[in-house]
């Protein structure tokens, strides 16, 4: 029974028996077979090998097993960390562009305010002409004044400071207009800037938005093999930050120095309108006062000419008495003249010096003296009437000239200087 359970073995090196009943004739058949023994050891083999194998199986499926677990938490925590950092990095990116909006909103407010006050700006020195030009229109009418009135009175020295003050006026408004465009140029660049980190911010946000949906079950995705390799970083958090805190900061510093400017620009169109309009009244009161001291000179004139025209005419009249005196002797003359001539043919010793000769020739000095006296009187009197004559044109002439000079100040310059600017106007409003 042992020997029927007992695996055959197959011995190579055995010699086969000649004497064997089977013959030559079995010999081939016998030479291409194993024995018992070894086909039980090959079975015995396989099967310890089929059994290791197994095992080997078993032990790898267990550790793939593990290994998968653990690869696939690691793969989830990986993403997890991942997908929560991206939505960290999403709201920091939305605090930046948050801040960014408010910056370029501040910014765009500023912006437009000092624009209007460079309107403003604009609008007064365009103002700025019009009294420029009453005032050297006014200097230009005076210029027309003639005689004793063209003197450089206190109406034309205001005048003078007034056509200063108002280019120095223009001067600061140009210069202060200049200074409103150079910082409303920085403003849009400083928002240009912001506006472009904004728009960088965007579009990272957008991306980081969409890398932060995708899912191991999103349907979008695929092999970037190179993607690990074709990051070339321009800087490190800590920069990312410090840039969009510098753009904010140089913002908000453009921003208060044209908070700055628009106060000065507030400030310089209110005091120079006050100063031109201060000037103004000035150049007004000085008119006014200067038409007074003419209309008071013109009034003192006309009663100096109505008395000298009196005058005038109580000397002609006295010219004319006198002449009548003079003629009044010429009869008297003629009569002692005659008396005399035909007394002087008296013959012999009747010519003689009696009291009727000397009362003649007494007579004849006396009317010969008093015509004299006249005649100096008449030349006197005529003499007289030439000086008041001259002295009427010259009367007339000087009010002539303070009619002329009235109707310059006040009838052409003050009228003028009424369509003067109202502080409001000169403001830039």
């Amino acid at each position: 029974m042992s020997s029927q359970l007992s695996a055959p073995r197959f011995d190579p090196t055995a010699v086969p028996d000649r004497d064997l009943s089977a013959g030559l004739a079995t010999a081939g058949y016998r030479s291409a077979k194993y024995s018992p023994g070894e086909w039980m050891a090959n079975n015995s083999a396989t099967l310890h090998r089929a059994l290791a194998d197994q095992l080997d199986a078993q032990r790898i499926h267990r550790a793939s097993r593990a290994l998968s677990a653990e690869v696939e938490a690691g793969t989830l925590g990986a993403q997890s960390r991942g997908t929560k950092l991206l939505g960290s990095r999403l709201q920091d990116v939305h605090s930046r562009r948050t801040e960014l909006e408010r910056g370029v909103e501040r910014l765009s407010a500023e912006t437009e305010l000092l624009l209007g006050q460079k309107r403003r700006l604009e609008k007064a020195l365009l103002t700025t002409d019009i009294p420029l030009t009453i005032s050297t229109d006014n200097l230009g009418c005076r210029e027309r004044r003639f005689g004793p009135d063209l003197v450089q009175d206190r109406v034309e020295e205001e005048l003078l400071k007034e056509v200063e003050l108002i280019r120095n006026v223009q001067a600061l408004l140009k210069k202060t207009l200049q200074q409103a465009v150079d910082q409303i140029r920085l403003n849009r660049e400083a928002k240009q800037t912001l506006e472009l980190d904004w728009s960088d911010k965007h579009e990272a946000y957008g991306l980081d938005d969409q890398c932060g949906r995708y899912g191991n079950r999103s349907t979008d995705t695929q092999h970037h093999p190179s993607s690990a390799r074709m990051h070339d970083q321009r800087c490190d958090e800590d920069a990312w930050l410090n840039f969009t805190q510098a753009n904010l900061a140089e913002a908000e510093r453009q921003r208060e120095c044209s908070v700055s400017l628009r106060l000065l620009c507030d400030r310089v169109l209110q005091e120079t309108a006050e100063d031109l309009r201060a000037q103004s009244s000035v150049v007004d009161q000085s008119f006014s006062q200067r038409c007074l001291e003419l209309s008071q000179a013109k009034s003192q004139l006309e009663l100096q000419l109505s008395r000298v025209l009196e005058q005038i005419g109580a000397q002609e009249r006295n010219i004319s008495t006198l002449q009548q005196a003079v003629y009044d002797k010429e009869a008297p003359l003629r009569v002692a003249q005659s008396r005399l001539h035909y007394r002087a043919q008296r013959p012999n010793m009747e010519l003689c010096r009696d009291q009727p000769q000397i009362s003649l020739l007494s007579e004849l000095e006396e009317i010969s003296s008093s015509v004299g006296v006249l005649q100096q009187q008449l030349c006197e009197a005529r003499g007289s009437l030439a000086q008041l004559e001259d002295s009427r044109l010259m009367l007339e002439k000087d009010i002539s000239c303070k009619t002329h000079s009235l109707l310059i100040d006040r009838d052409k310059c003050m009228t003028h200087r009424t369509r003067y600017p109202t502080v409001l106007a000169l403001s830039g409003y």
